[in-house]
């Protein structure tokens, strides 16, 4: 049985209520270049870091703006939602506290802003639960490679066979799974269409993100 010590929580979608605020914006940035967004765009950016997002927006679209202006001005679309209105996945403000409770360790790893990221967990009173927060930014690749998970789980210190990683997203959950990572699905709407998978890939699958806690308390109750 596992003897977990340490939880890395995905952002979107898994703590906040907030991917359908990224498709949003998205869609507002090139909107307001005169672009009609294509299809599934968000569902390809979401995959990258916030520098490599910017200059695919640049290279397909062929914008003359800068990928600092990019990255800059999509983080204006979005911090106003990030730091008034998003609000957490129901059950999280439970989940993390209790495990915190618990003595159990946990970071925040995401594709997200470092900024609008503090902004919202402070807003919503959990900021301080997280020994840290790490960005793809932080470590310079996105969530189709591993090193944002080893790096969190080394920052945590803690052995990969002792961290739980809860993720909403196919993509980075097979990335944690592959690195030897135990990994917890949580549902969120936006991944609907990739449920099934989600629930046949991760090593549990959950539609409240409470049910984290009575993972790691039975988990402890067999180690006794």
């Amino acid at each position: 049985m596992k003897n977990f010590k340490g939880v890395i929580f995905d952002l979107d979608g898994t703590l906040l209520d907030s991917m359908k605020v990224w498709e949003n914006v998205d869609r507002m940035f090139l909107e307001e270049n005169g672009i009609d967004p294509p299809s599934g765009i968000s569902d390809t950016v979401k995959k990258m870091t916030i520098d490599k997002s910017a200059e695919y927006f640049k290279t397909r679209f062929s914008f003359e703006h800068s990928c600092e202006y990019i990255i800059n001005r999509i983080e204006e679309l979005a911090a106003w939602q990030y730091n008034n209105s998003i609000p957490l996945k129901d059950g999280a403000y439970e989940t993390v506290t209790t495990l915190k409770s618990l003595g159990i360790r946990m970071c925040v790893a995401t594709a997200t802003y470092n900024s609008i990221v503090n902004s919202a967990l402070k807003r919503l009173g959990i900021y301080d639960d997280f020994e840290f927060v790490m960005t793809c930014s932080d470590i310079g690749k996105g969530k189709d490679e591993p090193d944002i998970f080893l790096k969190a789980a080394e920052k945590l210190n803690c052995d990969i066979n002792e961290v739980m990683v809860a993720e909403d997203s196919l993509h980075c959950i097979e990335t944690a799974k592959l690195a030897g990572f135990f990994t917890v699905g949580v549902y969120d709407s936006t991944s609907g269409c990739d449920w099934q998978e989600i629930c046949r890939l991760s090593d549990r699958a959950v539609m409240n993100i409470k049910e984290i806690t009575d993972i790691i308390k039975g988990e402890k109750q067999w180690q006794k």
